[in-house]
């Protein structure tokens, strides 16, 4: 019987002590015997998602997970969201994540403008490329606020301006966290006339009368050209899937050759339907050798600095993905192997990610109990089960005869 593998990533579960929780984690507070069981019958770690001197972007820790170095492979988000939108990149061509944010006063209020629907990003996309009217660039609607800018580079290196992600300056100034960098001005201009034009908007007008956050601005940043990274099959002699609500994770996936499953219900957000994605991913097995299963809810929630979302998003990925899995592998007896790790933390604290070590819980074929009975960010410091980068770790899951 061939091996299952199953990789289930709960985005910025991991956190740090919380004084509301009594000095615990978000995960140690909350309700998880599925994880705590992985623990008990498996091995629990951790591992360094961030290499050395790279930021902590959920595009970056997830292709470690994947078991891509992105020191070698990755060239930013706006491509891989590009490649999840069907947009072909020429090679010259610069792709941004674009943010609808809401503005106030030379204030970063909120980098998701309130969490904007996708109908009224559709509608305000189509305006602002009416507006700019361009050859040289385009948007293109993702999922809510987040969305996809295009721009013919010629050789203005605008790949490497410094661009800050939005959800990093909240309630910072705007005019403090502009591009920086050599023909800055070129994204600058293209920001600064997005305020004038969409705050006249009868969106956002209409948001405002009803007290929602408005959709005033685009933010770019997560800039970078087209990649070229060897498929999963040719890396791994593996066939798998992808479930993910975010772009730049279906995106990942499409390059790498995965099939990307689009989950009806799946939101990347709080209300995202865990049981179905679950369900779907199950499926997937039938014909796969591998799924990889992402949840956006904990990281918004670490974003937000929300305390009862994130305990409560932890308990659902516990309760209904990790459950569903480890329900269908006792049923189905298929020998397999299950990971279950964070991509990286977004302490609830300082509401954003950070680059530190990540616990893992791994069990299945060939897998031994290292001593632990629950799966938590103390306890896996306290393991003397460590990989240094998230390749090594993907290695050791595939490798036949791990113990």
């Amino acid at each position: 019987m061939m091996m299952k593998y199953v990789i289930l990533v709960p985005d910025g579960m991991a956190d740090y002590p919380n004084p509301a929780l009594a000095d615990k984690t978000p995960l140690e507070s909350a309700y998880t015997p599925n994880m705590d069981l992985i623990a008990k019958e498996g091995t629990l770690g951790q591992v360094s998602t961030i290499p050395k001197g790279m930021t902590p972007a959920s595009d970056v820790a997830n292709m470690s997970i994947l078991g891509y170095d992105p020191a070698k492979y990755y060239s930013g988000r706006g491509p891989l969201e590009a490649a999840n939108l069907g947009v072909e990149l020429k090679d010259d061509d610069v792709a941004f994540r674009c943010n609808l944010i809401t503005a106030s006063e030379d204030q970063m209020v909120d980098y998701s403008a309130g969490h904007i629907s996708n109908k009224e990003t559709e509608v305000l996309i189509d305006f602002l490329n009416r507006k700019f009217r361009s050859e040289d660039y385009k948007f293109y609607a993702g999922v809510s606020y987040r969305n996809l800018f295009v721009i013919k580079n010629k050789g203005r290196d605008l790949e490497k301006v410094k661009c800050i992600p939005p959800h990093d300056i909240l309630n910072q100034k705007i005019s403090k966290n502009l591009p920086r960098g050599k023909n800055e001005e070129v994204l600058i201009e293209l920001m600064n006339k997005s305020q004038e034009l969409l705050t006249q908007h009868e969106i956002n007008k209409v948001r405002l009368d009803l007290r929602e956050n408005p959709a005033n601005m685009i933010w770019l940043w997560g800039q970078g050209k087209k990649p070229s990274m060897p498929t999963y099959f040719e890396r791994f002699h593996k066939t798998g899937a992808v479930i993910s609500a975010v772009d730049l994770i279906k995106g990942l996936g499409r390059i790498l050759g995965l099939d990307v499953i689009n989950v009806p219900g799946a939101t990347a957000y709080y209300d995202t339907d865990y049981q179905a994605k679950a369900d779907y991913a199950v499926r997937a097995l039938h014909n796969k050798d591998f799924v990889y299963v992402h949840v956006e809810a904990p990281d918004e929630a670490g974003h937000n600095g929300d305390l009862r979302e994130k305990v409560t998003a932890i308990e659902r990925f516990d309760k209904h993905i990790v459950g569903t899995f480890l329900k269908h592998f006792q049923q189905s007896k298929e020998k397999f192997r299950l990971l279950v790790l964070p991509d990286h933390a977004t302490p609830l604290s300082l509401r954003t990610h950070v680059s530190d070590s990540v616990c893992f819980g791994l069990m299945g074929e060939g897998i031994t109990h290292n001593g632990f009975s629950e799966m938590s960010e103390q306890k896996a410091k306290e393991s003397l089960v460590k990989f240094s980068t998230g390749e090594e770790l993907i290695e050791y899951f595939f490798r036949e005869g791990s113990n």
